[in-house]
């Protein structure tokens, strides 16, 4: 018997990784106030909102297994690092990186409410940018408008080209869905992927 997976998430980039593991799922939005607490580092504010995007699609759907991510990240472990929205605000973040190290936290969440089933992971990626010129800038701003990623740092694309070096235990967790952990994290739910031991006997 198929399980129904659900992603509770409106992002192009979650559903295009999701779709690398081959298994149905349908997408439901979460529809949460994602705005940070007082105090609330960036850290601390993924793996919250994933668990609440979990748990509000969860409520409505409790058979299900249900996914939630965030994404944040910070400035040399320090400043807060979200969405630029503008193109203004990308030449800001993309000047304020050029030359540091920007950290990506990728948090996830599994939720079945049935049965209890509940699990939760963030992974940190490390991004080390090399000194940008502000014609490079511009022409990648041109090129990429990534202006719904967190830095302004399309990774999956041409920002890869900004960029010295990235450190993570989990290459597509940048990308907003760590595919490791939750293949890892499917099949504990009893959800199969194609390859999967289960799926090769």
């Amino acid at each position: 018997m198929s399980m129904k997976l659900i992603l509770a998430s409106t992002s192009r980039y979650r559903r295009e990784l999701l779709d690398r593991l081959h298994v149905p799922y349908d997408v439901v939005p979460p529809g949460i106030d994602e705005t940070a607490l007082p105090g609330e580092r960036p850290g601390p504010l993924s793996l919250r909102l994933s668990i609440e995007k979990a748990a509000a699609v969860a409520s409505r759907f409790p058979d299900a297994v249900v996914i939630g991510s965030d994404q944040t990240a910070t400035l040399d472990g320090m400043q807060s690092i979200g969405k630029p929205g503008s193109h203004e605000r990308a030449v800001a973040q993309l000047r304020a990186a050029s030359g540091r190290e920007l950290v990506f936290h990728t948090s996830m969440s599994l939720v079945r409410r049935s049965d209890g089933f509940e699990r939760a992971i963030t992974v940190d990626t490390r991004v080390r940018f090399r000194t940008l010129t502000d014609a490079e800038i511009e022409s990648y701003l041109f090129a990429e408008t990534p202006y719904d990623c967190a830095g302004a740092a399309k990774c999956e694309g041409l920002g890869i080209s900004l960029l010295d070096a990235i450190e993570s235990s989990d290459p597509t967790a940048i990308v907003g869905l760590p595919l490791i952990a939750l293949s890892r994290q499917l099949r504990e739910a009893g959800i199969q992927i194609p390859g999967s031991p289960a799926q090769a006997r």
